[in-house]
């Protein structure tokens, strides 16, 4: 039996359709806020969240009556989460060291973690207020030493909401805009007359959202391309359809159009798993959105062995992988593209989202294959530097540098070699030629 698929969502052509239409929208909106900055982020606002306050900018007693509206269990629950994800991100941060090596007698070469100027956080807020979202990107970003970090939210109900502005203030947020969308991102990017551009983007949001990272990505950094949610349950019968069907949907809810993939190696559990879903769309709050990403974007695939459930999860490349098999140390070492993988039926996708620890802004669309999710690096840009102490250690690497330089033909470059060896090697090589 081949690799067979018992139910697929769109084809990827229509996909593709969705995709451009996307693309020429964000592109109008990005280029009308680059022309008309403020007023065209203002406009925006109204049209999409009906929020135009004075300032989107929110002042210190704006941020603490937020605050104060916000539960103790939930300032909690919320510290909770904070300090599990700012002692994996330190963790992090102390793997990454300053190195400097003498290569050579007297040639001394090195490099530097030094931290991005300005980073614009974007915490989505449309359907689901993304709470976590603040820790992720802010938390990390105060981690990694960011001396400039804005954070930005949609409205929900015409109002900042309370538990993402506690988030960002408490993950260590400088400034906090309430703005959602593609107005907020672009004039974090571009700027305004009352907002400073930052030099980097970090943030999940909607298909728009993403877009429009991609779009800006050259004019600022970006953390990666994390578009709507996917999901990918590796599993064998191990486990049972109520878990598969349930992780499915857990993220199948994010929005319409979130992939949502079972791949397995039996038969009678993706069949189960395919009625379990159905039955419990019928009990799901949230089932109007997630019956639509499941129908559109739901995919089970039905697998020979556990080498091929391997193949065709590496293919995919995945956002968030759960694997529930009797082999998931395998999986572990032998996986290469995806964004996180969550081994064992003890763990799930929402505590990777919520509270363990690690990141959950993670690659989408493939891009799993050339990069990890957003963690403490990425706000670090890792700065090489050289340092020659020694007449002999000058005159000698620039003998080797200018005879390479001659190899390629740049004469201006063999001359910058050329130099020192005359002045610190006393050597008479002349101009324009190689030295010896």
């Amino acid at each position: 039996m081949a690799i067979l698929h018992l139910k697929q969502g769109k084809p990827q052509s229509e996909r593709a359709e969705d995709d451009a239409k996307v693309r020429a929208s964000v592109e109008s909106i990005l280029a009308d806020i680059e022309t008309r900055g403020d007023a065209a982020v203002r406009d925006l606002a109204q049209k999409f969240d009906g929020y135009t306050p004075p300032s989107f900018r929110l002042t210190a007693s704006e941020i603490e009556a937020a605050m104060q509206k916000v539960s103790t269990r939930d300032m909690e629950d919320i510290a909770f989460a904070q300090t599990q994800i700012r002692s994996f991100a330190q963790a992090q941060r102390a793997s990454m060291t300053d190195i400097e090596v003498e290569t050579l007698p007297g040639v001394f070469l090195g490099h530097k973690n030094i931290p991005v100027q300005s980073v614009g956080c974007y915490v989505p807020g449309g359907k689901f207020p993304m709470v976590a979202s603040a820790h992720m990107s802010v938390l990390t970003a105060s981690v990694a030493g960011v001396p400039r970090i804005i954070a930005s939210a949609p409205p929900v109900k015409g109002a900042p909401h309370p538990a993402i502005v506690a988030a960002m203030q408490k993950g260590g947020a400088h400034e906090i805009y309430v703005l959602g969308g593609i107005q907020a991102v672009g004039a974090m990017a571009l700027g305004t007359e009352t907002i400073e551009p930052v030099h980097m983007l970090v943030g999940p949001g909607n298909a728009f959202v993403a877009e429009a990272k991609r779009q800006l990505y050259g004019r600022v950094g970006i953390d990666l391309f994390a578009g709507p949610t996917e999901t990918m349950v590796i599993a064998d019968d191990t486990v049972d359809a109520e878990l598969c069907a349930t992780d499915l949907l857990g993220q199948a809810e994010h929005g319409y159009n979130s992939p949502a993939c079972l791949i397995t190696n039996s038969r009678k559990l993706a069949d189960a798993t395919l009625a379990e879903i159905d039955r419990l769309l019928k009990i799901l709050p949230t089932a109007e959105t997630a019956s639509v990403s499941w129908r559109d974007y739901g995919d089970v695939i039905l697998c020979d062995s556990y080498e091929e459930m391997l193949q065709v999860a590496n293919d995919m490349a995945y956002e968030h992988v759960q694997v529930m098999t009797d082999r998931d140390d395998w999986f572990l070492s032998q996986m290469h593209s995806y964004g996180a993988l969550f081994l064992g039926a003890r763990t799930n996708v929402a505590n990777g989202d919520k509270v363990i620890g690690t990141n959950h802004t993670l690659p989408t669309k493939k891009a799993g294959r050339y990069t990890g999710g957003l963690w403490v690096g990425k706000f670090l840009k890792t700065h090489s530097y050289q340092r020659i102490t020694t007449d002999e250690a000058a005159a000698s690497i620039g003998a080797y540098g200018s005879r390479l330089c001659m190899l390629e033909g740049f004469v201006g470059h063999a001359e910058q070699c050329n130099i020192r060896v005359r002045r610190y090697g006393g050597k008479n090589v002349p101009y324009g030629a190689a030295a010896e």
